[in-house]
């Protein structure tokens, strides 16, 4: 299949695992799952390892800047795709975003301060965010669509694999006082896999269009998360509140904006007539930000239940574990009907497991209520992986235009990033307006993002009325 023809008719069978893992296909899916791994890795690694850097180079004071400086790059680089893309090819491109990652990983190894430190975040950003991107926008290119949805699975599956990975990674070198180790082993990954790129991205023509950088609409995303974030650290309940409305707000703007822009992050085709595109990229979103409840999940563990730190760790992990656990049979689904009904589904699966983690928070809690624990987080997990890998191919097939078509599918993980990141300042706030009652702040936490479910049911069952 080339990129010029219609999706629908080659999607009209489902491709196997198999097909996807075979010698024609397998150095591609290494390529573009690895450099998903990689990024995953390092979020997980480096969020390990802070504590032993700072106790070497100091800098507590930037200690949250890490996240920030890093979730920012990403979030610029992402909307580039594109244009890269358009400059340089896919080999090409892929390489430049394996080099900015691993001169990014390069400089944290090496630093001597904090603020180097934050340069090196910074660049590992901006390379993990074109690796993510491009992880997506030339599965279209660089396969068949019949394996569209089951490609989607298997590099959205690398989170879970980064999730037990990265701790372990950080943990061990931590362990042994060479944090700086881990960085390099990084650096190594990333070379191992710039070296197989050449050859296993010589099938992939990616067509896409050179635009000027989409700054406005950057910068009202980047303005959202930045503003609920100072909102979570003031945590007051009026600045709460002019917070999360605040940056719903620069989120309708963005919208507003974006319907009329010459120069989109998104692709025109969202905003067409009945598309149900808009609404693909919104269940996309709200399942992305529902995710985001992981971070605490471990401060919970530790505070509440008394789980040593290794233990709570993987207590954490028990939320990405449901995610691939869901997502890999789910790929195999090809009955519309069926797919339809997953989709829906999700949300529904999502919400279950929030207001169950919400009513069985409990301080000194037994074996018991910790497996309930434990199956909450995997239902959160699960219920965003079975539907993952569907709205990601609806995503792709969504327009026949190539080059819109390239936007579109670059498109899913700019969407999963913003809403990260306007999910981690959601979940900081409700946290802080718990504090310092941690129990308090668990009920709060997973009690309202339980909310999420429903604008999740909403929006999905939108994304599934009619066609374009």
């Amino acid at each position: 299949m080339t990129i010029s023809e219609q999706p629908s008719a080659a999607a009209s069978r489902a491709g196997t695992w198999g097909e996807l893992l075979g010698r024609e296909h397998l150095g591609a899916m290494v390529v573009l799952a690895g450099g998903v791994a990689l990024y995953a890795i390092n979020v997980y690694v480096t969020i390990s390892l802070l504590p032993s850097a700072v106790a070497d180079i100091g800098g507590e004071r930037l200690y949250a800047w890490n996240t920030t400086v890093y979730l920012l790059a990403s979030v610029a680089s992402a909307v580039l795709v594109g244009k890269l893309l358009a400059g340089s090819g896919s080999r090409q491109a892929y390489l430049i975003a394996l080099g900015l990652f691993g001169i990014g990983t390069l400089i944290c190894a090496a630093a001597p301060t904090m603020p180097v430190l934050l340069l090196g975040r910074a660049m590992q950003g901006a390379g993990g965010g074109l690796l993510a991107g491009l992880g997506y926008a030339l599965i279209r290119s660089a396969l068949p669509a019949a394996l569209w949805t089951k490609a989607s699975a298997l590099v959205s599956a690398m989170w879970g694999v980064g999730t037990f990975v990265g701790p372990a990674l950080g943990g061990a070198f931590a362990e042994f006082g060479s944090w700086r180790g881990a960085f390099i082993s990084l650096m190594v990954a990333a070379a191992l896999v710039a070296v197989i790129v050449p050859r296993a991205l010589a099938g992939a023509r990616a067509e896409a269009q050179a635009e000027p950088f989409p700054l406005v609409a950057l910068l009202l995303l980047a303005s959202a998360a930045l503003v609920v974030s100072v909102a979570s650290v003031i945590a007051t309940p009026l600045v709460s509140v002019l917070g999360v409305l605040a940056g719903l707000a620069l989120i309708a703007a963005f919208i507003g904006y974006e319907r009329r822009a010459r120069v989109r992050v998104l692709p025109a085709a969202t905003f067409r007539g009945r598309s149900r595109l808009r609404w693909i990229y919104a269940t996309i979103a709200v399942l992305s930000m529902s995710s985001m409840v992981e971070a605490f999940i471990p401060l919970f563990a530790q505070r509440l239940a008394g789980l040593a730190p290794l233990a709570a760790g993987f207590l954490g992990a028990a939320l990405a574990l449901g995610w691939t656990s869901g997502e890999l049979p789910s790929a195999s689904a090809s009955r519309a009907v069926t797919i339809r009904r997953v989709i829906i589904a999700a949300p529904v699966v999502v919400g279950i497991g929030l207001v169950l983690a919400a009513v069985s928070m409990r301080a000194d809690p037994g074996g018991w209520l910790l497996a309930v624990w434990v199956g909450a987080f995997l239902l959160i997990g699960a219920g965003t992986g079975i539907a993952w890998p569907h709205l990601s191919a609806l995503a792709m097939s969504s327009v026949s235009d190539p080059l819109e078509g390239q936007k579109a599918s670059a498109a899913i993980n700019t969407v999963q990033l913003v809403a990260n990141a306007f999910g981690a300042a959601l979940t900081g706030l409700a946290v802080n307006l718990g504090e310092p009652d941690t129990l308090l702040a668990a009920h709060y936490l997973f009690g309202s993002f339980a909310l999420l479910g429903v604008l999740g049911l909403v929006a999905a069952v939108l994304s599934q009325r009619g066609q374009d």
